[in-house]
């Protein structure tokens, strides 16, 4: 079998617009949760190998906890877990694409 190209943005435009239906997601939710521990253990690999979760993060997230301004405290670390959200879901979505192309048997590059 020739291989797959990736999609377009338009095949992934419209992917998104399908996913967005109501009750969609319903399925995959229970498939995901039958293999949540997993994935996140996945996941949390992907983050520490990737860096993400580094000395940085570590001395940024001290200097918030040291902050005398319980308010600028309080929006930092409102800041931080919007940020470290947006992280997990970008890595998670690339774990399961590969999990996706894996599954397809197209395996890594």
């Amino acid at each position: 079998m020739p291989p797959r190209e990736d999609p377009t943005e338009a095949d992934v435009e419209a992917a998104l617009a399908a996913l967005s239906e109501p009750g969609r997601l319903r399925a995959a939710e229970h498939r995901v949760a039958r293999f949540a521990p997993e994935l996140q253990h996945i996941l949390a690999r992907a983050l520490q190998e990737g860096g993400w979760f580094d000395e940085a993060h570590e001395s940024h997230l001290r200097k918030l906890t040291e902050t005398e301004d319980a308010e600028g405290r309080i929006e930092g670390l409102r800041t931080l877990l919007a940020e470290e959200t947006r992280l997990g879901m970008l890595v998670g979505v690339a774990v399961g694409w590969e999990l996706g192309r894996e599954l397809e048997g197209e395996g890594a590059d």
